[in-house]
């Protein structure tokens, strides 16, 4: 019997939420004309979910996932829908949800590297987060190392554990959307750069260790000081606004490379997509992620990756990246090194990646979700 599935989709404009929701939803739609789908959406979000086939509509709700309200508001009007199962994308799950349901959980960073809260909010989000996943039917972990946390960590039964692989976006992996050359000059000009450059992809949280990074790329500035082509490397971070991190900026001045760091903010996919195919290495030095994507997206556009040997980023790189401890500066800039000056490694390096970036994809994984879906209804 068709299942009546409402997808809580109101994040679909976020960098990496977004990403997850719009490629799932499009991948279901690709391969599920059985069941029926709602996709709840923001007032000005709907027009974004357009092309898909017609078992799957939409219904607007005013309020964000972060208002107080929304603890009661949001599940009463989840039962006006009359729902088989609803899957909420992210532990943001309401106090008083509805079951049946299923929530994806990406990662724990907000619990392990809180910059903002004190000991009794603390409490109270882990109190909230650990609620959502355990009274949850099915627990979607985006990678073995997410899954181990949030059994050992929240206590969740393992046999309501699934680990789901995300995959990059698709097109990322299309190789007939890539930039062309006159495109990606075009897009060099416009950002005024025609020097070798490092690249960062990702917002600037505390545990993305963005000032280890600027300070390894400050230790391989001075080493390739006199290097024909690297002497004028620089770092381009895109995806955050450096203003709400002083953090960073401290560094940048403390390390000296205030002329040699670009902070471009967000920028439009294809632009993206461009920078990714013309970086020299790109370098994720992150001390926890609960998947980790750009180093794929990267891989996928033929950039040679330098990323981190710790948390789920080494089950998701494979063998396909130069891998650093991310608590040292130098060996990150080890990495760098070995990334941009061995033409060898960076040839192997090339082609692991997108053969490691291919392995993942939304149409394996929406399947491996819809299989969660069928399940997950019979245990209320």
């Amino acid at each position: 019997m068709p299942l009546h599935i409402v997808l809580d989709a109101r994040r679909i404009r976020d960098f990496g939420i977004g990403t997850y929701i719009r490629s799932l939803v499009h991948a279901l739609g690709a391969i599920d004309t059985t069941n029926r789908y709602t996709l709840v959406t923001g007032p000005a979000e709907s027009r974004l979910l357009a092309g898909l086939p017609e078992n799957f509509g939409s219904a607007v709700y005013p309020r964000p996932d972060k208002s107080p309200v929304d603890h009661l508001a949001f599940p009463i009007y989840l039962r006006g829908l009359s729902p088989d199962l609803v899957h909420i994308p992210l532990n943001r799950v309401p106090l008083l949800m509805i079951r049946p349901y299923v929530v994806t959980i990406h990662d724990m960073a907000n619990l392990f590297f809180d910059e903002e809260h004190g000991d009794f909010r603390m409490q109270l989000r882990r109190y909230r987060f650990r609620r959502g996943l355990t009274r949850a039917n099915r627990v979607i972990a985006v990678s073995d190392a997410t899954r181990r946390d949030v059994e050992n960590l929240m206590g969740v039964s393992p046999d309501r554990i699934r680990r789901v692989y995300n995959a990059p976006d698709p097109g990322f992996q299309d190789a007939a959307a890539a930039c062309n050359p006159a495109e990606r000059q075009r897009i060099m000009e416009r950002y005024q750069i025609n020097y070798p450059y490092l690249l960062y992809a990702g917002n600037i949280r505390r545990h993305k260790n963005v000032p280890r990074l600027v300070e390894a790329f400050a230790v391989v500035r001075e080493d390739l000081a006199s290097h024909p082509v690297y002497q004028h490397l620089r770092l381009v971070i895109i995806g955050d606004t450096i203003s709400q991190h002083p953090a960073v900026r401290q560094t940048v001045i403390k390390s000296r490379v205030e002329h040699a760091v670009r902070f471009l903010g967000f920028v439009p996919f294809e632009t993206l997509r461009c920078f990714y195919e013309s970086a020299s290495a790109f370098v994720f030095p992150s001390r926890y992620e609960g998947f980790g994507l750009p180093p794929l997206e990267a891989m996928a556009c033929g950039a040679p990756v330098v990323a981190s040997n710790v948390s789920s980023l080494p089950e998701v790189v494979g063998d396909a990246a130069i891998l650093v401890n991310p608590e040292n500066v130098f060996d990150i800039a080890r990495g760098i090194r070995e990334a941009l000056l061995d033409s060898q490694l960076r040839g192997d390096l090339i082609r692991r990646g997108r053969a490691q970036a291919s392995r993942f994809s939304w149409e394996r994984t929406a399947r491996q979700v819809l299989e969660i879906y069928e399940e997950a209804p019979a245990e209320k």
